[in-house]
């Protein structure tokens, strides 16, 4: 069983799923950041040596375990000043003598609007929105960064996030699920199962280059709604036409954004076989009676 000390920047929910399917498949110790003393604890918790770092100012304790890296997954946002880890921790990065792997999160957002047409890595990024740009900056920063190492480096961009605890079950329960309907719009999704599984092989198989990370079947976000209702046997939302909708800025400027994202490259990469192929067995694997 291969042996791996991983450094997580963010151990929040994509990440911690990570660390779970990793020591499945690996001896791995691991070290993670968060920016709060009680999440900290949870950490520590799980055998994982927590650090605190909230991107402001370099982490305080986190070197020695960083230094000791061979493995290192970031799954924190940049910002209007860039990437919070390489501006305090690029030196330290740089200087990990036994670092062999990176994995960044990225987002599909970074593709900006396709039409409702499929799209792979090919096509060029053409952010719509800020925090976008920031991500396709922050790209190119890592892989610079990859370069001057030389070592490989998977950028991973995620669609959208769901799996238990953050599920359209979720929403239906809390009472926050909105049906809205924008003709011909589609959503990407993956599971953190799936996430978490990929993340895992790749790291452990040294996996190189820009990859979308989805499920197979993009879909119109009032269906994804309405099927997770059937299987609650509850009544759907009424539908609200997205010119009607109330939404704020951000989720509003979600919808800016139209496209079917291919993953067929992940998956050739990884020989990998998606768990949750579409949201359908996602949420069959959730349950409507889950409570994260």
């Amino acid at each position: 069983m291969d042996t791996v000390n991983l450094f997580i920047f963010g151990a929040g929910y994509s990440a911690s799923a990570t660390i779970a399917a990793l020591r499945t498949q690996a001896e791995c110790a691991v070290a993670a950041t968060t920016r709060a003393d009680q999440k900290r604890e949870a950490l520590q918790a799980r055998d994982i040596a927590a650090h605190i770092f909230d991107g402001i100012i370099p982490g305080a304790t986190l070197r020695a375990d960083l230094a000791a890296a061979t493995h290192l997954l970031i799954s924190i946002a940049p910002g209007p000043e860039g990437d919070p880890v390489l501006r305090q921790h690029r030196a330290d990065i740089l200087a990990a003598p036994n670092l062999r792997w990176i994995g960044y999160y990225s987002t599909i957002g970074v593709y900006g609007d396709a039409g409702g047409q499929w799209i792979d890595e090919t096509a060029p990024p053409a952010p719509l929105s800020a925090r976008n740009r920031y991500r396709v900056e922050a790209e190119d920063a890592w892989r610079a960064l990859a370069e001057e190492k030389h070592i490989p480096l998977a950028i991973l961009r995620l669609a959208g996030i769901y799996g238990p605890g953050r599920s359209p079950f979720d929403k239906l329960r809390n009472g926050t699920a909105r049906r809205i309907h924008k003709p011909g719009q589609v959503f990407n999704r993956i599971h953190v199962d799936d996430i978490a599984a990929i993340t895992a092989r790749a790291a452990l198989g040294g996996v190189e280059g820009t990859f979308n990370v989805s499920d197979d079947e993009p879909a119109p976000p009032q269906d994804v709604i309405a099927h997770a209702a059937s299987l609650m046997g509850a009544a759907p939302p009424p539908e609200i036409a997205f010119a009607e909708a109330d939404l704020s800025p951000m989720a509003r400027s979600f919808y800016s954004g139209n496209r079917r994202v291919s993953n067929a490259k992940i998956k050739a990469a990884l020989g990998y076989e998606l768990l949750h192929p579409t949201y359908r067995e996602g949420h069959a694997a959730i349950g409507p009676n889950e409570r994260d």
